[in-house]
């Protein structure tokens, strides 16, 4: 427990000194130390409302999407963005996330925002033009079809107090603990990184009987060994959706 603890300590000391911000106008330009799919900072807008903060991506997240071919405007592909964006308490709005905040809920607005923007980046990207599938359609199909028992978009308010977001929850059975998943469509370092400091952050809470599986979307591109062995090394189970079929049994189970 002390090991997690010291872990915890690091990652909100190089959270306070990776954020950057300038003043713009009437409001500010805050730099996330969070890198997209380009490996460009995150960066959030602040505005200044009548009854607190506007917290907004300015519309970069679906416009970055919007150019590289990405289109969004599929009533499936709607209502799984709007899903997303609920999970998080953040709206769209004529292509902008936002949220509202006070004083005094700022940083938990301004994480889930920043948590928005990466998730809705990651779930939407695609290698090529021609794939006609999202990943987390994917997964949550063959899960289905592997008849495992599971509930969508689920939530956990970890140590920081900050809501921690998993895409699939498993229940607990007579022969398996409670299990949690999480779908990577971009496999990059910074995503692992993500992934890793929501399951630190949740399993201080939720106790030692917790497993998580981390897909990681290899359809297009072989993944990083490096982005595997992060993920190992603090108890997350990987999972190439090429090798998905070697934990099926875990998963139903």
């Amino acid at each position: 427990m002390s090991e997690i603890a010291e872990l915890m300590e690091r990652y909100h000391s190089w959270l306070r000194d990776k954020t950057a911000w300038k003043t713009v106008g009437g409001g500010a330009i805050i730099t996330a130390p969070y890198l997209d799919r380009h490996n460009d900072y995150l960066q959030v807008y602040l505005r200044k409302t009548r009854d607190g903060y506007l917290l907004t991506d300015d519309g970069e997240t679906i416009g970055g999407l919007v150019e590289e071919g990405c289109k969004l405007d599929s009533p499936k592909r709607q209502q799984l963005l709007h899903m997303t964006l609920a999970g998080y308490g953040v709206t769209e709005e004529m292509g902008q996330l936002n949220v509202r905040a006070t004083p005094d809920n700022f940083a938990l607005k301004k994480h889930s925002l920043v948590q928005a923007m990466l998730a809705v980046g990651d779930m939407f990207f695609l290698a090529e033009p021609h794939v006609n599938s999202l990943f987390m359609e994917d997964l949550r199909t063959w899960l289905e079809d592997s008849e495992v028992r599971y509930s969508h978009g689920i939530s956990f308010i970890g140590r920081s107090g900050f809501a921690r977001r998993f895409d699939f929850l498993i229940p607990k059975s007579k022969a398996a603990p409670e299990r949690v998943v999480k779908a990577i469509n971009n496999p990059v370092r910074s995503s692992a990184d993500s992934v890793i400091m929501d399951w630190l952050d949740t399993r201080e809470v939720r106790g030692e009987d917790l497993e998580l599986y981390a897909f990681v979307n290899d359809n297009e591109r072989a993944v990083s060994s490096a982005v595997l062995e992060a993920l190992s090394n603090y108890a997350i189970v990987p999972v190439p959706w090429s090798r998905r079929m070697e934990v099926r049994a875990a998963l139903a189970a």
